[in-house]
């Protein structure tokens, strides 16, 4: 994980951005929040196992469906799987270690 403080690439409204290898952060003080730096992590998990690219289709695919069902941007992201396993599990350090592979899609 290469984290990077880059606060211009950051949509607004957002913290961080995992694009793998990469944990693009929006100031330094997300780089000393475990709880960022442990959802983006979950996201890099997500990114590899899904080999990256299929990652990102699905992720986009995902928030067109959900923003047609809930009708709102914020709702239809924060129901998109991916997001909804990283933010269940930021706070818990360990998550990573006992994970099961593709374990996303018990949040679909």
């Amino acid at each position: 994980m290469i984290v990077v403080v880059a606060k211009y690439l950051i949509p607004k409204g957002f913290v961080g951005i995992a694009l793998w290898p990469f944990v693009l952060l929006a100031s330094d003080v997300q780089k000393n929040n475990p709880s960022t730096i442990a959802h983006e992590r979950i996201h890099l998990r997500q990114q590899l196992e899904m080999l990256v690219v299929p990652f990102f289709v699905w992720y986009g695919l995902e928030y067109l469906i959900r923003l047609a069902h809930y009708k709102d941007r914020k709702l239809a992201y924060r129901n998109i799987s991916f997001e909804r396993e990283a933010y269940a599990n930021e706070k818990s350090p360990d998550y990573l270690k006992t994970r099961a592979f593709w374990f996303f899609v018990n949040y679909i």
